[in-house]
């Protein structure tokens, strides 16, 4: 048996679509798969390590270390209505001159506002504590992620702009996100390890039930509307294959990064 660390966050949807992968649930043939869950960013950071086998990536970072490694069809986010969001405490709030909280220097999210707007200056902070920090008046505005965009208004929080319709409106095509990517020592296993994933993906989706115990532990204080809404969004066709349209789409966010300077 060959024993592969399959790292991804807690986020519902990696939670998941992992689950059947990583809990037996699904023939894995000759090929153990072993959990390790931390924030997106953490991530990103670790791969520059090439740290584990296998990987979540935000594409900012994935553009980075193409290298190193290979993006699988399967898993990806990518998607219509589902980019992240700037949001600050008032619909005037001045973001040119204050300073913008970020969840990771490695995010396609700041990659985003860089497109965006290439002078605002940021902050990192963690994902989960952005809205906080921005009802508390500690920065001028956040860029939230994840389940941000379902909660934002619940801290008194006003959208400044959502960076995923502004990519629309740029390219007609889906926002990419984040991905599942193979180190390179292991492209041998690669069409085995999609075909794994994929197959994870689809038994979620037959046996939502099955799941909802494990993302729920992962999801920690997201209730089960959030949870649901979350899953729907960020899990869609192009997870089970991002196909020629996010191919086309993640050509277009290296080719617009690379001419703007920004990656």
């Amino acid at each position: 048996m060959i024993t592969i660390t399959a790292a991804f966050s807690t986020c519902p949807n990696d939670t998941f679509i992992f689950d059947a992968m990583v809990h037996g649930k699904i023939n894995t043939y000759d090929l153990t798969f072993v959990a390790y869950m931390a924030d997106v960013e953490e991530l990103n950071k670790k791969a520059f390590e090439g740290k584990y086998e296998l990987t979540k990536l935000s594409f900012h970072a994935y553009l980075l270390l193409k290298e190193r490694y290979r993006m699988l069809d399967a898993g990806s986010a990518l998607g219509f209505g589902c980019g992240p969001l700037v949001v600050a405490r008032s619909d005037g709030a001045d973001i040119d001159r204050g300073i913008i909280a970020v969840p990771g220097e490695f995010t396609t999210a700041l990659l985003l506002l860089r497109l965006w707007n290439p002078g605002v200056r940021v902050a990192v902070l963690r994902f989960d504590e952005i809205m906080s920090a921005v009802k508390e008046g500690r920065f001028t505005a956040g860029l939230i992620i994840h389940e941000g965009r379902f909660v934002f208004e619940s801290y008194g929080l006003k959208k400044i702009v959502d960076l995923g319709e502004w990519w629309e409106f740029q390219t007609g095509l889906p926002i990419p996100l984040g991905c599942i990517a193979l180190r390179k020592d292991y492209e041998k296993h690669y069409q085995r390890i999609n075909d794994i994933l994929k197959a994870s993906i689809e038994y979620a989706h037959k046996h939502p039930g099955e799941s909802r115990e494990f993302v729920r532990a992962m999801a920690q204080e997201m209730d089960d509307e959030v949870i649901a809404r979350h899953i729907s969004l960020y899990v869609n066709e192009f997870t089970r294959s991002h196909g020629d349209i996010g191919t086309e789409a993640i050509s277009a966010l290296e080719k617009m990064a690379r001419e703007k300077g920004v990656l």
